[in-house]
């Protein structure tokens, strides 16, 4: 396999196999204890609903639901933040209980209320608490591992008879609302709920079912992961702009699932810059290491990143932190991916991972040369290897600005 092809395509069939060897090897040695016998399922769904991308506008979507879980048990299974002191391991097994309740849909039928199964899915994604939820199946689902560089690992999957909520959804009067707006646009919509404190997870369900905008459809929930980020990403930095700038140059650093991140954050006008380090033998990386860029300038990023769904969930991080502080800043990252990283989780380890490291005190420099010595420091790759593409360092580094004059 070329691992440079494979970290470019992440398990989407770039090589034009029917099946990507990586993934296929993780379903193949991760045992799982059954999770359901017979063509039943009832459990606590945390909520969560799942739509797929295979067969694009004919998609495949349903709740997840974890076979016998209670509501104190069932929260934690779609709480990305709770999972910082697991292992990878215990995550895999965890979410391999994440029974699907599939059922085909056209991306279109969002628009229409005819579907029960549908609307029942629809009623889950608006709760914001665990909800009883009783499936049942053609036949029983197939006991498998679904894994994904975007996707959080997912159990056994089956094609759903019926299946129905046993309580009522409980419902933010901010999502109830912009929910049967149907007069808002979709992506008004989720920057609303978004600046009404409703969580990521919560807005990419409604989002992915088809809950939201005038024109609805059902999206898949790989590609509504990345949209909701790179939205929410696009309002805080057109917010930022109007804030001062940072008043000296700090470095932040943190460890999450084998992801290393380095975030450097320098005084100037607003900018960002990733640079994506796979390590060899890392999940996607094979015998051989790989080294990709990309970058936004003041003006906003231009096209869909060629670092995927990582680019959008590591800038959000970085924007709700500027936010917070009210300051503007170019901030450059060095995301390094290493061996301990041995199975693909999600995207959310990288949203995650660079809020963990935001968390950490951190260090003051009167210099750039002083923090990227000090930050190289702790990256395993040579420097010489990825400071060639820094665009922002060396920018930085370079060009003389206006304040220069009047220190």
């Amino acid at each position: 396999m070329n691992g440079t092809l494979c970290i470019k395509c992440k398990g989407k069939g770039l090589c034009g196999r029917l099946r990507c060897p990586i993934l296929e090897k993780f379903k193949s040695f991760q045992s799982i204890a059954p999770v359901i016998s017979g063509d039943s399922v009832f459990g606590a769904s945390p909520p969560a609903v799942f739509v797929g991308s295979f067969g694009y506008p004919r998609v495949s979507a349903g709740p997840l639901i974890p076979p016998l879980a209670n509501e104190s048990e069932a929260s934690v299974f779609e709480d990305t933040s709770a999972w910082a002191n697991m292992q990878i391991q215990d995550i895999i097994s965890m979410r391999s209980r994440m029974v699907r309740a599939n059922t085909n849909f056209h991306v279109k039928d969002a628009r229409s209320k005819e579907n029960p199964l549908l609307v029942k899915a629809q009623e889950l994604a608006l709760s914001r608490k665990p909800v009883d939820t009783e499936a049942w199946f053609f036949k029983a689902p197939k006991q498998e591992l679904k894994f994904d560089a975007v996707l959080t690992p997912m159990g056994p999957s089956g094609l759903v008879k019926n299946f129905e909520l046993a309580e009522n959804p409980n419902v933010p009067k901010k999502v109830d609302y912009l929910v049967y707006d149907t007069d808002a646009l979709a992506k008004d919509a989720v920057l609303e709920l978004y600046k009404g404190d409703i969580p990521a997870e919560h807005i990419t369900r409604l989002f992915s079912i088809g809950l939201l905008g005038k024109e609805r459809k059902i999206v898949p929930t790989r590609w509504s992961i990345t949209a909701v980020d790179d939205m929410a990403g696009k309002e805080l930095a057109d917010r930022i702009k109007d804030f001062p700038w940072v008043s000296g140059i700090q470095l932040f650093s943190g460890t999450h699932f084998g992801n290393h991140f380095e975030v450097l954050i320098l005084p100037q006008a607003y900018a960002f810059e990733l640079i994506e380090i796979w390590l060899p033998k890392a999940v996607w990386s094979g015998e051989s290491s790989w080294i990709g860029e990309d970058s936004e300038s003041y003006d906003g990023k231009k096209g869909y990143s060629p670092l995927a769904g990582g680019y959008y969930a590591s800038r959000l991080p970085v924007l709700e932190y500027l936010t917070e502080i009210k300051r503007q800043a170019s901030v450059f990252v060095l995301r390094e991916i290493t061996p301990d990283y041995w199975a693909p989780l999600g995207v959310w380890v990288v949203r995650e991972g660079m809020r963990k490291a935001l968390r950490n005190p951190p260090k003051k420099f009167d210099s750039l040369e002083a923090a990227v010595s000090d930050l190289a420091g702790r990256i395993s790759t040579p420097k010489s290897e990825w400071m060639q593409q820094a665009k922002m360092l060396s920018d930085f580094r370079f060009q003389t600005t206006l304040d220069f004059f009047f220190k």
